[in-house]
């Protein structure tokens, strides 16, 4: 294989990588507000709930978190021998007729790993943000005649966004290098197609090569966040 058949390769398992991202993140932020919600909800049974949840969640590691969706189901079924997530690839890859196995269940075992995973901590930077607005601003909204939905999305949200933007790009970006986690299923995304190259044609370099993938996407993912926390100076200090 020549340098440019190897970065083709690469590429397409970066697709499923950027896919595995962009999903986790439209899914994983929604979650996190309603679990913050939860967390700070009146209803101690509800508060308590969501955070022990958060707390088991956060203390179990990604990578263990994955295999736990995706072998637990099957060793919790009829005599240990099913997997859900298996039983999907292999019924989606006779549909189609291919040759080689779709990795299609075990993505959604990935999937659901990361949203859980990822919606537990920011959950957290969501509650800091909300706990972090003064009460005086819920009262003077209250004084000027909004009701608690126009309170929150007129005052609160934006200094909220303002304010969680730093520790969330963080968290964005950190999910961008997790994503090769889910080579631990063997989902074929760049970590597990450079690591076949490297076990069948003896090639280790194009390994260390998918760094340049990683380094391009933090950089161009770095770029959006700055220019989304310059947007939001309007709200200074």
């Amino acid at each position: 294989m020549n340098f440019l058949d190897i970065t083709l390769d690469l590429l397409g398992g970066f697709g499923l990588t950027c896919l595995l991202f962009f999903l986790t993140l439209l899914l994983a932020v929604p979650l996190g507000l309603a679990l913050s919600f939860c967390s700070m909800s009146k209803y101690k049974a509800v508060k308590g709930v969501s955070r022990i949840f958060i707390w088991i969640v956060r203390g179990i590691p990604l990578m263990l978190l994955v295999c736990m969706i995706y072998y637990l189901p099957g060793l919790l079924g009829k005599g240990g021998s099913s997997n859900i997530f298996y039983m999907l690839d292999l019924y989606f890859t006779s549909l189609s007729g291919s040759n080689e196995l779709l990795y299609y269940g075990s993505f959604l075992a990935v999937l659901i790993a990361f949203v859980i995973n990822y919606s537990c901590y920011f959950s957290e930077i969501f509650r800091g943000g909300i706990e972090s607005i003064p009460q005086g601003q819920y009262e003077a909204g209250k004084v000027l005649g909004l009701t608690q939905g126009e309170i929150f999305r007129k005052i609160v949200l934006k200094q909220v966004i303002k304010r969680i933007l730093p520790p969330m790009s963080n968290e964005i970006i950190t999910l961008v290098k997790d994503t090769a986690l889910a080579n631990v299923i063997a989902i074929p995304e760049i970590i597990k197609r450079a690591k076949d190259m490297a076990a069948t044609d003896a090639l280790t370099w194009p390994l260390f090569y998918t760094a340049v993938f990683y380094l391009l996407f933090v950089g161009l993912v770095t770029i959006l966040l700055g220019y989304a926390e310059r947007k939001l100076s309007y709200f200074k200090a």
